[in-house]
């Protein structure tokens, strides 16, 4: 779980930079096709994390 959360951090810092370089060329972020990837890589992992918790706790309870 720690290495998911490890990943999950450094995707979401690269999305916060492709964001910050989107925004100051004046791209929308909708518009621009690697920040749309990179949220849903970022999505993908947040998902996967949320399930991993959800499956942690049914077993804890």
């Amino acid at each position: 779980m720690s290495r998911l959360l490890d990943l999950l951090e450094e995707e979401r810092l690269k999305l916060n930079q492709l964001g910050e370089v989107s925004l100051k060329q004046a791209i929308p972020l909708w518009e621009n096709p690697e920040v749309q990837e990179q949220s849903r890589r970022v999505d993908e992992l947040v998902a996967q994390v949320s399930e991993m918790k959800a499956r942690h706790n049914r077993f804890v309870r």
